[in-house]
C-alpha cells in the first residue's frame, strides 16, 4: 500500500480490526519513510461473476453500476451512508448465495440481479423501491405505479 504523502510503497500494518459496520477490515498503517499514519479499509468483493444482459450480451459484474442505480433511487431520501453500505453488501451476499444455489457457475442475469436489488431495497425504503422498480420494470403509465404501490401496501 502506497503512502498518500510520499508515495513510498514500504508501509507496515500497525493494527487490523473489523470496521464499525462489520463489513470491512480497517488497517492502521505507517509509512517507513516519512512515518505518516493512515487507515485503509478492505471489503469483500464479488469476483468472476458474469452478468447476462437483456439483449443476451455478457459482461463482468460491476458493483459500481449497481451502486449507481441504488443512489439514484435513494436520492433525497433520508437513508444514511452506513445503511446504504449494508444494503450493497446484503445485495452482493444474496447474489453470491443465488449463484451458489444455482450451480451453473458464476453466471447471473441482469433480471435476477434486479429482483435481488428490489427485494433488499424494499426492506430499506419503500419510496426508493418504487423508484427503482419503475425504471427496472419500465412502467408505462400511472396505473402501473398504482398497481405496484398496492402490492407493496397489501403485504402489510
Amino acid at each position: 500500500m502506497k503512502c498518500p504523502v510520499c508515495y513510498n510503497e514500504d508501509t507496515k500494518v500497525l493494527d487490523s480490526r473489523v470496521a464499525a459496520d462489520g463489513l470491512a477490515i480497517r488497517r492502521r498503517r505507517e509509512c517507513s519513510k516519512c512515518n505518516f499514519r493512515f487507515s485503509t479499509y478492505e471489503e469483500v468483493e464479488l469476483l468472476d461473476v458474469t452478468v447476462i444482459k437483456r439483449d443476451g450480451s455478457r459482461e463482468a459484474y460491476a458493483r459500481e453500476k449497481m451502486e449507481k442505480g441504488l443512489k439514484r433511487a435513494l436520492e433525497k431520501r433520508d437513508v444514511d451512508v452506513d445503511k446504504v453500505k449494508r444494503l450493497v453488501n446484503n445485495i452482493e451476499r444474496d447474489i453470491q448465495v443465488f449463484i451458489k444455489n444455482k450451480k451453473e457457475g458464476s453466471i447471473i442475469s441482469s433480471q435476477e440481479i434486479g429482483e435481488i436489488v428490489m427485494d433488499n431495497l424494499k426492506q430499506v425504503d419503500k419510496v426508493a423501491y418504487i423508484r427503482f422498480a419503475s425504471v427496472y420494470k419500465s412502467f408505462a403509465d400511472a396505473e402501473e405505479f398504482e398497481a405496484e404501490i398496492k402490492k407493496l401496501t397489501k403485504k402489510k
